[in-house]
């Protein structure tokens, strides 16, 4: 009797395992000029299994049979948002979608004043965005940039607890990293892990006093099926844009410009948000690149006065991030465990390069800003990347 109940849970695990099979979703996103959408939000908004399409217009994400009968929505800013079934994607053969262009009729008249707009907007930020705590898994990649070109790149796989752009990251734990071969002159550390300045770089997280920009609406479009007022603020030393939704005051997309007046540090970030199975929003894709100066050892002067790279004791430095949210957990049952970590630059954690998770993990396509980067990086000694991580982990 025990050998016949043993076989029959063996069997209904197998089943189980089966019946949850992976299934890659792959496909590229254009608009009716056949030119490439990116940013655009794909996904199971229902069960919140999606991702973010690169500036090619392509996307790539896992699910399993169990989704096969539920809705794929494809939305973008400035275009009508697209349903199709799991099961009806899958069994094209051109697995290409097109999205159609959705015109907007704001006129000056209809809309509140600007700066009013841009207060509602803040005021309902908690109500918005998911205001409690959530797991999201991030792949959070960074390249180092001396003279202009990449010399080292590093990436985490990490789960990370947040409570949305009205509060802060609460927890982050490291997964697995893996990094490029070293070619830095500079070891420009940062005194705690990337992630955490990507929160205090955004202005949401910070706080924005609507009184320290004059704002105006530079064009209206659309997001979802809702209208979208872009409304742009300006101060001396930067340029914040803001994608407020017409109706909800919802902030779909934020992008920033720090600009020095005049030596000093630059910064360009983006970050864009979608909805969860209830609206809310949460945050999707993020990239930003600070740019500062470096001061060289007396060794490396001498080197770089050779080639002709350098005047003075300075050379330029940047870094570029890219920030893909893989997946959004609400249930906090099925949080993952965190340790505490110490606050340290992304270099100095040790953690085993796993060649088998990189190899077999749903990673995004490659995006243009990915392969300039990577580019850039082969091309000092024109070893593949692939090859860098081996030999560097």
């Amino acid at each position: 009797m025990k050998k016949k109940v043993f076989l029959l849970f063996s069997l209904l695990v197998t089943l189980n395992i089966f019946s949850q099979q992976k299934i890659a979703l792959k496909g590229i996103i254009l608009d009716q000029d056949k030119l490439p959408v990116p940013y655009a939000s794909i996904g199971i908004i229902s069960k919140n299994i999606g991702t973010t399409s690169t500036e090619e217009g392509t996307f790539n994400f896992i699910v399993t049979n169990k989704e096969k009968i539920d809705y794929l929505e494809i939305s973008s800013i400035g275009y009508q948002t697209f349903k199709i079934t799991v099961n009806d994607f899958l069994s094209r053969k051109n697995k290409t979608i097109i999205l159609k262009e959705k015109t907007t009729e704001l006129s000056e008249i209809s809309i509140m004043n600007t700066e009013d707009y841009v207060k509602m907007a803040l005021k309902n930020l908690k109500n918005n965005s998911i205001s409690k705590n959530h797991q999201l898994k991030i792949l959070y990649r960074r390249w180092s940039v001396e003279d202009n070109i990449c010399r080292f790149y590093i990436e985490h796989f990490m789960n990370v607890i947040d409570r949305g752009p009205s509060s802060y990251i609460t927890k982050y734990a490291i997964e697995e990293s893996r990094k490029s071969s070293e070619y830095r002159f500079i070891k420009n550390l940062q005194n705690r892990h990337a992630i955490e300045y990507m929160e205090l770089n955004n202005p949401l997280r910070k706080g924005i006093y609507h009184g320290d920009y004059k704002w105006k609406k530079v064009e209206n479009s659309s997001y979802d099926g809702e209208d979208i007022n872009i409304i742009e603020g300006l101060n001396d030393t930067s340029s914040l844009k803001l994608y407020i939704g017409y109706d909800t005051f919802k902030i779909y997309k934020i992008e920033i410009t720090r600009k020095p007046p005049k030596k000093g540090k630059y910064l360009y970030s983006l970050y864009l948000y979608k909805k969860n199975k209830e609206g809310k929003l949460y945050l999707s894709y993020h990239n930003r690149e600070w740019k500062g100066s470096g001061k060289v050892t007396e060794n490396v002067k001498r080197i770089l006065l050779k080639q002709k790279k350098i005047t003075g004791n300075y050379i330029p430095i940047a870094y570029r991030h890219e920030v893909f949210v893989l997946e959004l957990e609400e249930d906090k049952k099925r949080f993952e465990k965190y340790k505490t970590i110490e606050e340290m630059d992304m270099t100095l954690y040790d953690i085993p390069y796993n060649k088998y998770f990189w190899d077999n993990v749903s990673l995004p396509p490659e995006t243009l800003f990915y392969k300039k980067n990577i580019g850039e990086l082969e091309s000092l000694f024109n070893v593949p990347i692939e090859s860098q991580f081996k030999l560097s982990n």
